[in-house]
């Protein structure tokens, strides 16, 4: 089995790792990418020729040329659960297989939600960052999280781990997610503008799909209270950048953590991130040891299983895939 890891140099480092590289090399001949820059056309279809399988990671597209360009490829693993930048269709016609890593970056995830909530309301990043540039900060009244009420866009496997957490610091948890029913009676399930409209902070944990495109516009913005604060952790397309950059200007809203935006790999534009009111980190919600190596290792374990002629878990075309091993 040949096998190409498309990683850069530093993306192996922190999204691979040695234990989930030594995992791969036991399955198969492991080609690395040894370059700076991310594979993309005529050197991914290169960096490929003679591979049986491509694990990819997040930032590596895999349109349909890549696969017209490709005759042993049996398989292509991506080592993230977004797949939007594959295209499945083309795979399917050539009767590849699509997998997709389970999400193990749930708490980790989970746990930045968290410290954004106490950064906004209580100003810890602009005060440190008065105190680093040589200004006395001003003492100002933070909010405390307790008896306030928290708006969770998205009950999936993130929003069920925030929501107990919430409760349990003494928020009122209110939930949005047309695709669920909530059972649990201490959380209130409502339609958008009532979650809007009632929430101090607003986290946005939806998929990122076609009908999630900019759910957070202008519209939604202007539903929210002025001294509300949003976060998203999901993805930057779920949110108008320039409808939000406006609200936070212009003090329609209080302020905003943002993880993700439409920057390149997903990271919050230099723009918004520059606003005042903004905490910005470059999608470092999933980048913790723990979280990186429960994906990586993932994809070793659906290699294992390719190489005993099983369907990997998280295969996502098993009824198109003809070129098995």
């Amino acid at each position: 089995m040949k096998i190409l890891l498309t990683h850069t140099p530093h993306m192996r480092d922190n999204y691979y790792g040695a234990r989930a590289l030594a995992g791969l090399r036991s399955c198969g001949e492991v080609v690395l990418h040894q370059g700076h820059e991310t594979l993309e056309g005529p050197a991914l279809i290169a960096a490929a020729q003679g591979c049986d399988l491509i694990v990819a990671d997040r930032a590596t597209a895999l349109p349909g040329p890549i696969f017209d360009g490709l005759a042993t490829l049996r398989a292509a693993l991506r080592c993230a659960v977004d797949i939007r930048n594959i295209d499945v269709a083309a795979a399917s016609s050539h009767g590849i297989l699509v997998t997709r890593a389970k999400p193990g970056f749930v708490e980790s995830v989970t746990e930045l939600v968290l410290g954004f909530l106490v950064d906004l309301n209580r100003g810890i990043s602009s005060a440190t960052a008065a105190y680093q540039a040589g200004r006395a900060p001003t003492a100002r009244m933070g909010r405390q999280l307790a008896g306030t009420t928290i708006g969770i866009i998205g009950y999936g496997a993130i929003g069920r781990a925030v929501a107990p957490l919430a409760t349990a610091m003494g928020m009122r948890v209110l939930i949005c997610d047309p695709h669920v029913t909530v059972e649990q009676p201490d959380f209130r399930q409502v339609e958008l503008p009532t979650l809007l409209a009632e929430s101090d902070h607003v986290v946005c944990l939806a998929i990122a799909i076609e009908a999630t495109e900019n759910l957070i516009n202008a519209e939604a913005l202007a539903r929210m209270r002025r001294d509300a604060v949003f976060i998203n952790v999901s993805r930057g397309n779920l949110v108008d950048e320039k409808a939000l950059a406006a609200a936070l200007t212009e003090g329609r809203i209080a302020g905003a953590a943002l993880d993700v935006g439409r920057a390149p790999d997903q990271m919050p534009t230099s723009e918004i991130a520059a606003l005042p009111n903004v905490i910005a980190t470059p999608h470092i919600g999933g980048l913790t040891p723990p979280a990186i190596e429960a994906q990586a290792l993932h994809t070793v374990e659906q290699v294992r299983a390719l190489v005993s002629r099983a369907v990997p878990d998280g295969a996502v075309n098993t009824a198109t895939w003809t070129r098995r091993i």
